[in-house]
């Protein structure tokens, strides 16, 4: 459905974030980038939909062929939701109006100064009431906890009506339990509605516990392609070469006994 060729980036002060990136996603599909900061995780993921321009290699997507050109990049843009680590809301604005802005890519630029129609706003309530916060659709979302607040990220991605998410470090910022039932919201809320999500993650164990697939970054490439159980000791050193290796070796090993 979406698959990068050849990806390579360089970024202008000369540091070389991904080479000779292969990776093709499927329908449906969980997918983890695993791997330690710097490694690539973010900038694979956000070249997946164009906010990071590929400095050789190709992008394609199944609907739309090679995507290039401003056309073709808009589209891919109005399939592809993104979910952040930070946010990326306004906190003045209710959840509703912040989830509401979901619905930009589907309307001209006038939208933006324009009350969204009543079929926007019913997608959005209902976005919302899909990560549980219909309540809290008037709440200003500087008055919600870090927990609630993801959640509207994830119902202004859900808004979109995209056939793919991706999350960048979305529960990051989170205390464990938080992040983990974060992370069973996005899992669940897409396998139910059929959404391929790219995830990506620092915690192995929650890597473990719902990808469908994971793939290990390091160093700018691909180094682990497979399903969790494949994930073992010697995939971890892989990924995570040097002093941290052990302790996310000792993480998977608990996972996996679990």
């Amino acid at each position: 459905m979406l698959e990068v060729r050849g990806a390579n980036v360089t970024y202008a002060n000369g540091t070389v974030a991904l080479r000779s990136i292969d990776l093709a996603l499927r329908p449906r599909e969980f997918t983890v980038l695993l791997g330690p900061s710097g490694a690539g995780k973010s900038t694979l993921l956000r070249a997946l939909n164009g906010l990071v321009r590929l400095t050789s290699g190709a992008l394609h997507a199944a609907e739309f062929g090679a995507i290039i050109g401003a056309p073709a990049l808009r589209a891919l843009r109005r399939s592809t939701a993104m979910v952040f680590q930070h946010h990326q809301l306004i906190g003045r604005l209710t959840a509703l109006d912040n989830v509401l802005t979901g619905r930009l890519g589907h309307h001209g630029a006038l939208r933006a100064v324009l009350p969204f129609p009543p079929h926007d706003r019913r997608i959005a309530l209902a976005a919302l009431d899909k990560v549980g916060l219909l309540d809290a659709a008037l709440t200003r979302v500087d008055q919600l906890s870090g927990g609630q607040q993801q959640r509207v990220g994830i119902a202004r991605a859900l808004a979109q009506q995209p056939r793919i998410v991706l999350a960048d470090e979305p529960v990051a910022s989170l205390d464990p339990g938080t992040a983990n039932r974060v992370l069973r919201l996005i899992h669940d809320v897409c396998r139910a509605e059929g959404i391929a999500a790219v995830v990506s993650l620092h915690q192995v164990e929650l890597a473990h516990r719902y990808a469908d697939r994971i793939v290990g970054v390091h160093a700018g490439g691909i180094v682990f392609d497979g399903g969790p159980r494949a994930l073992d000791a010697e995939a971890i050193e892989r990924i995570y070469s040097g002093s941290a290796a052990h302790d996310h070796t000792a993480s998977v090993s608990a996972a996996l006994a679990a």
